[in-house]
């Protein structure tokens, strides 16, 4: 037997295993950071906690877009599946041109930096440690995942168990002190509200708590390798949609309890600030384990879940078939994970050297992510109507409000991550553009797109 036709996805992962997986990837830093840009676009606290639920809902329509074309097109490519699928393979080519150079090593070299941000702030290793330590992470990580599929789950199984209940620790100490503790600070209450007379502030804070939730679309390139694909993928994506967004509430509940409105809207480190009124400040190494832990938890699932596409996009253009081979042993694309992560460790050793490497990370890949994850939403609609005779396990309820409700969120998003991210975005989409003559450079003669 041929190493191609050897070396297949296996269907491995149970629910439990792509919830945590999904979990994993979005409950990461957002949710320490984005509370006090949220707080202060909004009027009360009544309308904080509702753009949080409302964020979730625009999530779970987007979760439940991905199930339906998840469980009727299963497939390691995930996305560029059904890109190339619904406009052909050019579009999905950028696509997956996008995710290796821009989207997931952007996205993995940002969050190995904030692990190293909160590794120093544990125990310091100089002017560069930080990135030493993001370096470190990644550099374990992959070993760990290109070891085999099997490990990289336990282990993803493990960081996000541990995530949950740090995550659950700081709601509980924040719903149980005593409430509005912080306000007496008049430091913090220095601070004005613009959310009074900005008639457009919930919509930037809707940009920021999409950030937040921001992940969830990961699970579809683990469609191959769920067990029972066309039942189980659709619990995956709403159950740990709907995990995601309890454990936010939870956690907002908290800060607004601990610290009140007013207060969250001044914080520059909320949960810092939370655990200070709440439990003193010895409370700030407990934090800062706390995010280490939500990091490690989002690079191990991203390095997962990342290459996954190289092994679609190899099977589809033959001169990158060996970057895309299927280890038999691992039920891993092992040299694909090699390569995703190399690409990232070269981003890391770049924000090294800048002034705030996460954010630099964040600025290249925001308007390339959402440009896509658009697309998506359109190739829905193209699917349902070419595709009608396909049985289709699951079907997204609300069609087409919902589907709609999604396009719709994404266009917002794409429009305000090119007008506010500058020059970070021009980087990011002329890199996008560079896939166009390398895909001319690599498609076969003629071939019909995926089916």
């Amino acid at each position: 037997m041929s190493e191609p036709d050897a070396s297949k996805p296996k269907p491995s992962l149970s629910v439990l295993d792509g919830i945590a997986i999904t979990v994993g990837i979005v409950v990461g830093i957002g949710i320490f950071e984005t509370p006090p840009l949220v707080a202060a676009n909004v009027g009360n606290e009544a309308a904080f906690l509702g753009a949080w639920l409302l964020g979730g809902a625009i999530t779970l329509a987007g979760a439940l877009v991905y199930a339906e074309l998840a469980a009727t097109y299963p497939s390691t490519g995930g996305e560029y599946h059904f890109l190339a699928r619904a406009f052909g393979r050019p579009v999905g080519f950028l696509f997956a041109w996008a995710r290796i150079s821009v989207i997931q090593t952007g996205a993995i070299a940002a969050v190995a930096f904030v692990f190293g941000d909160y590794a120093q702030q544990v125990h310091g290793l100089g002017p560069y440690g930080a990135s030493f330590y993001a370096g470190g992470a990644l550099l374990a990580l992959t070993l760990l995942n290109m070891a085999g599929t099997a490990h990289g789950k336990r282990a993803q199984n493990l960081f996000t168990g541990l995530t949950l209940l740090a995550v659950l620790v700081v709601a509980g100490v924040g719903l149980t002190a005593p409430s509005a503790a912080a306000p007496n600070d008049a430091a913090l209450l220095a601070q004005p509200s613009p959310a009074a007379d900005a008639s457009g502030a919930l919509g930037l804070a809707m940009i920021f708590i999409l950030l937040t939730y921001g992940g969830w679309n990961e699970a579809a390139y683990l469609s191959a390798e769920v067990r029972d694909t066309p039942r189980n993928m659709a619990r995956v994506l709403v159950l740990g949609t709907a995990t995601i967004a309890t454990l936010y509430l939870l956690v907002n509940l908290a800060f607004l309890q601990v610290l009140g409105l007013e207060a969250l809207r001044g914080s520059e480190a909320a949960a810092a600030d939370m655990m200070r009124y709440a439990a003193g400040e010895e409370a700030a190494l407990l934090l800062s384990v706390v995010i280490c832990c939500t990091a490690v938890s989002t690079l191990n699932a991203s390095i997962l879940t990342g290459a996954r596409v190289y092994h679609a996009l190899g099977e589809d253009l033959p001169p990158l078939r060996r970057l895309g081979l299927w280890n038999r042993d691992g039920n891993n694309p092992r040299i694909a994970i090699f390569v995703q992560s190399a690409i990232a460790f070269a981003l890391v050793v770049f924000g090294a050297f800048m002034k705030d490497g996460f954010q630099a990370m964040v600025e290249y890949t925001a308007p390339v992510f959402w440009l896509f994850l658009l697309l998506v939403g359109i190739a829905f609609f193209v699917l349902r109507r070419r595709d009608a005779h396909l049985e289709r396990p699951f079907r997204a309820p609300l069609y087409p409000l919902k589907p709609a409700l999604f396009c719709l969120t994404c266009a917002y998003l794409l429009y305000s991550s090119i007008a506010y991210t500058g020059l970070g975005a021009l980087v990011g989409m002329a890199v996008l553009l560079l896939g166009v003559p390398l895909f001319l450079l690599l498609r076969p003669a003629r071939k019909a797109a995926p089916h």
